[in-house]
């Protein structure tokens, strides 16, 4: 009884701290065992290694026009073919790699910090500020996101940058609801009770124990919605309103290729290959993190 009597207790704080420790742990392990999860990890990372890596990949410049060499067909040197204006599309679609990606991720991003920000707010606050936030979520969604996000880079000007504040804008509303979601189920937890009942301040309540508890359904949709943007984003290149000459984006090279399908199909092909492949891997990641992070899967 008196060795009992010394041993010291755990403090709640480190036990919060160990059970997340584990359960992350946990959800790594399960994510492991997902071999299509794993697939879809490596297809990411391979598309990252080559955006990083891509001006000692390329064997040419993605702006050195051979107008003696247009649309000429794979070959050993030009693996992808040539395009219209004798470009190496090889080349091109590597470089490509580093937009599409930077779109994806920093749109995201960006959609991520102001909707879980507007969601926080909307979920703890309630009342007539939830009514407010909650009517412009709606608002948004109310517009198809394609068509919203072509009125707003119309009204900025067609450029890289604008494209992805456009793609950034329409998908707010997505984590807005979600984090909104999550806030309003947290905040009725025991644990936020004793926080205000101690008089801790609504913003520690807010960043240190709400926030980091929302975490995992973010980092799904947002995995998700990278796959998205980079549709989107290659989709307002087609369109002429998102990167502009000569910058290699996926879409627009879509676009430059629809007049030579027929005479030069690998022009195409290539680029829709690479868009097809970035957005796969996305899904296949974030369809496997959805299974680790969810405790109903844990079994």
């Amino acid at each position: 009884m008196a060795e009992l009597a010394r041993t010291p207790a755990t403090p709640p704080a480190a036990m919060g701290e160990t059970e997340s420790v584990s359960l992350w742990k946990e959800a790594w392990r399960r994510f492991r065992k997902n071999k299509i999860a794993l697939v879809g990890a490596g297809i990411v990372l391979f598309f990252i290694i080559v955006a990083l890596l891509a001006p000692w990949l390329a064997p040419y410049d993605y702006k050195e026009q051979q107008l003696a060499e247009r649309l000429q067909p794979p070959s050993g040197e030009h693996w992808f073919g040539t395009d219209d204006f004798g470009r190496d599309i090889f080349s091109r679609v590597i470089y490509g790699a580093r937009i599409s990606l930077w779109v994806g991720f920093f749109s995201v991003l960006g959609s991520v910090v102001v909707g879980s920000l507007l969601g926080i707010i909307a979920g703890y606050y309630g009342r007539w500020i939830d009514g407010v936030i909650s009517r412009l979520f709606d608002i948004m969604l109310a517009f198809p996101s394609i068509l919203l996000a072509i009125g707003i880079v119309a009204v900025l000007g067609p450029s890289l940058q604008n494209a992805l504040i456009a793609i950034a804008v329409i998908n707010v509303p997505n984590f807005g609801r979600l984090i909104r979601s999550r806030v309003l189920s947290i905040k009725q937890e025991e644990y936020i009770m004793a926080a205000k009942a101690i008089g801790m301040s609504d913003w520690r309540i807010l960043f240190h124990h709400i926030l980091p508890n929302s975490l995992a359904p973010i980092i799904v949709q947002g995995t998700l919605a990278i796959a998205t943007a980079i549709i989107e984003a290659a989709a307002l290149g087609f369109l002429g309103l998102g990167a502009q000459p000569p910058n290699p984006e996926w879409g627009k090279m879509l676009s430059d290729a629809k007049d030579f399908l027929t005479q030069a199909p690998w022009t195409m092909i290539f680029p829709g290959l690479a868009i097809m492949l970035t957005v796969l891997g996305f899904n296949l990641m974030g369809d496997g993190l959805r299974d680790a992070l969810d405790p109903r899967m844990k079994n």
